[in-house]
């Protein structure tokens, strides 16, 4: 009985191992792929917008999905500022995961890599509560369980906790009519990279380049990232 106990022990503790190492080597790669991402931005992006002031950034959940007439307007608005600053959007799949989708494409030229966006989210939530609590309107329990879920809309606290995670400033050219530009940076260190995307308001997010370097999506090994 005593062999049968250590060797449960044995198992269960080799069974721990791999699963950190395996935290590891998501982390890793993770790394790997999204400096050498990186290593391609010149920031010319960021000088299409330099003259525009960014209003401090506030993280909040979403709110109500405009009717159809306000949300035809505001998706002209948000075309209109896109083609004065020489900006195209790659569309990102109406999934409900379209913003981790679009971070993954600008992290790592794949929005395949949503699932693991979003799971680096949701442990900078559970390992910095104190962070984000307060700006969520429900108990915090209950705001961490839906946003596990695939296909829950990711909204401006998530996009917080990712440039937290990340590192990066996330550049949001929105449809918003008092505000066409917000920066998201990291709140304990300087951002080491950018992050484009925009957003139709309560409606749907995009992964941005330069007019004319849109990539044309390819299948790509995934790894296992997730």
């Amino acid at each position: 009985m005593n062999e049968s106990h250590s060797n449960a022990s044995v198992s269960s503790s080799s069974s721990l191992n791999s699963s950190v190492q395996d935290t590891e080597d998501d982390q890793t790669i993770a790394s790997i792929l999204a400096e050498e991402e990186q290593s391609k931005v010149d920031g010319r992006l960021g000088k299409r917008l330099s003259h525009l002031d960014s209003i401090p950034h506030t993280p909040r959940v979403n709110g109500e999905i405009p009717d159809v007439n306000h949300a035809t307007l505001d998706h002209e608005r948000l075309s209109e500022r896109l083609v004065t600053y020489g900006l195209a959007g790659l569309q990102m799949e109406g999934d409900g995961n379209c913003q981790f989708r679009a971070l993954a494409d600008q992290l790592f030229r794949n929005p395949d890599y949503h699932k693991h966006v979003r799971k680096q989210v949701i442990k900078q939530f559970k390992h910095f509560r104190k962070l984000y609590e307060g700006y969520v309107p429900m108990p915090y329990r209950s705001y961490l369980k839906k946003m596990k879920k695939s296909g829950e809309w990711g909204d401006h606290v998530t996009l917080q906790a990712a440039a937290d995670r990340f590192g990066a400033k996330i550049c949001l050219v929105t449809s918003f009519r008092d505000t066409c530009y917000i920066e998201i940076l990291p709140k304990d260190k300087n951002p080491t990279r950018e992050l484009w995307l925009s957003f139709w308001s309560e409606v749907h997010y995009n992964s941005l380049y330069a007019s004319g370097d849109v990539p044309t999506r390819v299948a790509r090994k995934k790894y296992w990232l997730f």
